[in-house]
């Protein structure tokens, strides 16, 4: 690297960028569902095998950008151009798909929920893909890389907090100034979707922006262009990267699966005329534990313990949440405050394996650099988009499947009365019990699996990492590729 030291504008620069993207993601992952099953009327199980496809489709996209990405070569850089190019594309399509036509019948609504899902999710690659693959191209192994991935992620963490906080307390607010307070609350929800996707893709492009022009690329090892089959070769060739990949499904689908299905709890089972409230109020919580574990909480452990350590000590506090969730679940509650003791543990759990889990990808590109001789950074990453937005994608078809069973699914009709409705009156004792079981057991499981999974898997120790990257800079210096 010309300089170790990176400057505090790329930084922070970087960490907007953060902050942007993941705003964008967590409004697409936890209410694009809600927005056409429950608002718009689609059929649950025609939603999940959309979300469901759009993954499937993913799995041949993601990669080939991964090369598109590696074989770019251009006076800004390889990763800004297609970082920016994704941005304000994707920007355009999440506020499409947040302004569907509520008059149109049902089968173009599931065609048009399709469309621009897919095409979300494919300029979502476009920029996600760059912007990852640029922690390993401007940041040397070691602490350096894991401080950079840990500020990275603890703001991605923050545009996560902002979108589970707000969603539902400015949706109601800006429906009812664009739609008018004489509407009925299902179209002043459909209104404050649109406007509210409006807000968010606003600020993804001036955040992304911020990144471009200050965040550039020191330098990246020199690598062979090689075609897409000799990439998914080195993608099976690196034996951690792989692993971490599958952790990282195990884990963000078992987060999603309740992320999905916690605002339907809220509404059809904790119920009231005020679960809005009450749901938007346990999302203040949630989201400030989430970016508190990420700056204070993974900072502390991290000085006692190793990210392994962490990242077991994580899992055990998830599964322990969601235990706590189902027994809470099945009692008389009826205040909000008692949820807060499992939102703890699995919003702090939640917010440090996705920081961990992002420094363990970036570890695995030097190992693959080691074993395969080819630096594969925008492959192995795309591998992260992929997989989270799979998991996703699973997690909806799961989700889907539990509203469809238990016919969690509010009317399409629209009306002034909507404001007054309980709409947990009326949902059976076993469809509330199916939805608890589902938003817990079947989490604690495959927490469990990537816990098993993990342990057996990974080598990747803290002081084997920087061995590696002393290896890795040796053979550069050798061949006279060093930084």
């Amino acid at each position: 690297m010309e300089n170790n030291k990176l400057p505090l504008k790329s930084k922070i620069s970087y960490a907007l960028g953060a902050v942007g993207k993941d705003m964008v993601y967590m409004l697409s992952a936890s209410y694009v569902l809600y927005y056409f099953q429950d608002l718009l009327g689609v059929n649950a199980i025609a939603m999940g095998i959309i979300l469901m496809a759009a993954r499937v489709f993913d799995a041949f996209n993601d990669p080939i950008m991964g090369v598109v990405v590696a074989k770019t070569r251009t006076r800004w850089g390889k990763f800004r151009p297609w970082l920016l190019i994704g941005t304000l594309t994707n920007a355009v399509v999440l506020v499409l798909m947040f302004a569907a036509p509520p008059a149109m019948n049902a089968k173009g609504l599931v065609a048009y929920a399709a469309v621009t899902y897919i095409l979300w999710g494919v300029t979502y690659t476009m920029m996600d893909i760059p912007y990852w693959s640029m922690i390993p191209a401007f940041t040397n192994g070691g602490r350096e890389r894991e401080n950079l991935t840990t500020l990275a992620r603890t703001s991605a963490g923050v545009g996560s907090a902002i979108v589970t906080v707000f969603t539902m307390m400015l949706v109601p607010i800006l429906g009812n100034a664009f739609a008018g307070s004489e509407a009925g609350a299902k179209m002043i929800e459909i209104v404050g979707f649109k406007y509210f996707s409006i807000i968010i893709a606003a600020f993804f492009i001036l955040f992304t922006i911020l990144t471009c022009v200050n965040v550039k690329e020191k330098s990246t090892a020199d690598m062979e262009t090689v075609s897409v089959g000799q990439m998914f070769k080195a993608l099976v060739q690196n034996d951690q990267a792989m692993t971490v990949t599958i952790a990282i499904v195990l884990i963000n689908c078992s987060i999603y699966i309740t992320s999905n299905l916690v605002i339907y709890f809220f509404k059809y089972d904790f119920g009231t005329t005020g679960w809005n409230d009450a749901y938007v109020l346990f999302n203040m919580f949630g989201g400030a534990i989430q970016v508190l574990s990420m700056m204070a909480f993974y900072p502390l452990l991290r000085k006692k313990f190793t990210s392994l350590q962490i990242f077991y000590i994580s899992l055990g506090m998830a599964m322990a949440g969601y235990a706590v969730l189902l027994v809470l679940a099945f009692t008389n509650m009826s205040s909000v405050f008692l949820l807060f003791i499992p939102a703890f543990f699995i919003f702090a759990a939640n917010g440090m394996l996705t920081v961990i889990t992002t420094v363990f990808l970036a570890n695995t590109v030097d190992y693959g650099e080691l074993k395969n001789n080819r630096r594969d950074e925008s492959v192995i990453f795309s591998m992260q988009t992929f997989v989270v937005k799979l998991a996703s994608g699973v997690a909806a078809l799961v989700a889907s499947i539990c509203l469809s069973i238990n016919h969690l699914q509010a009317g399409t009709e629209v009306s002034e009365a909507d404001k007054l409705v309980d709409w947990s009156q009326g949902v059976s004792a076993a469809s509330k019990a199916g939805l608890r079981m589902t938003m817990t057991i079947i989490p604690v499981i495959g927490l469990a699996i990537a816990f098993i999974y993990f342990r057996r898997k990974y080598t990747l120790t803290d002081e084997r990492v920087t061995e590696i990257a002393e290896m890795v800079k040796a053979r550069r210096n050798e061949t006279g590729n060093g930084n």
